[in-house]
């Protein structure tokens, strides 16, 4: 499965990461020399939740960002008692 927020989408996106040298102007330097840009990527924090979907549960991928703002709506919790079996 990919990683991929099932209420706003988000997934993952690359980008580079800058290596530079050398010391900032505003420092009393000569300047930041870039030496090296490789690509890395950027995963967004999805996590494995049971929610109710359609008045069924079922086990999706969501943000973090998403159970925060409550988007995911979570099941009752179930009334086990062992004793009454």
């Amino acid at each position: 499965m990919s990683r991929v927020c099932h209420f706003l989408g988000k997934k993952t996106v690359s980008g580079n990461t800058i290596a530079r040298r050398g010391k900032a102007k505003y420092l009393g330097g000569v300047g930041k020399k870039t030496t090296g840009v490789t690509k890395r990527k950027f995963k967004s924090n999805v996590q494995k939740v049971r929610a109710v979907i359609d008045g069924k549960v079922c086990r999706i991928r969501a943000s973090a960002k998403a159970i925060r703002m409550g988007l995911v709506v979570k099941p009752m919790k179930r009334d086990y008692n062992p004793e009454n079996v």
